[in-house]
């Protein structure tokens, strides 16, 4: 089979081959951890993601402001900055 890593720890071809076998024989679902349910909603739906190129001076004085305002991420200042200047709450 070949080199197998797991968190940057060597797995032998036997180890793996027992956790295919397990997995085959199949898993009690009920005894999983529950997933998160993901980001939080933006707004009123799902969010998109949107790539935004600023420059130096701008992106400065946007967290300058967030900071003030006690923001510290830098999504949400851009959020709350584009709702500001779109008259959105």
């Amino acid at each position: 089979m070949g080199d197998h890593l797991l968190r940057g720890k060597r797995v032998t071809d036997s180890e793996v081959q027992a956790w295919a076998d397990e997995a085959e024989e199949g898993y009690d679902l009920t005894r999983l951890p529950r997933p998160s349910r993901g980001r939080p909603a933006i707004g009123n739906g799902p969010g998109e993601a949107t790539t935004v190129r600023l420059d130096a001076e701008t992106l400065t004085a946007l967290m300058r402001r967030a900071e003030a305002e006690g923001i510290t991420s830098r999504s949400e200042a851009i959020r709350a900055a584009v709702r500001e200047w779109a008259h959105v709450a």
